[in-house]
């Protein structure tokens, strides 16, 4: 059995490199205002399991997470 997430390496203490920072998925709700770097202000209007569903004005887009290009107002 395969996960679809990737096993994150193990730090060591004495490493002299950083961590990786933990990815911070942001978590979304219906009616919240949200800017979207290429397709601009949007309001979301649906919220999946698996996405979320933002309109844009003239059109409504599926966002899958982790929203790298989205975020919050």
């Amino acid at each position: 059995m395969s996960s679809s997430r990737r096993a994150r390496p193990r730090h060591l203490a004495s490493s002299p490199f950083k961590p990786e920072p933990e990815l911070v998925v942001e978590v979304f709700e219906v009616d919240d205002r949200v800017s979207h770097d290429t397709h601009g202000l949007g309001r979301v209007v649906a919220v999946d399991p698996v996405c979320v569903t933002v309109d844009f004005g003239d059109r409504n887009v599926r966002v899958a997470p982790p929203f790298a290009k989205m975020s919050k107002l």
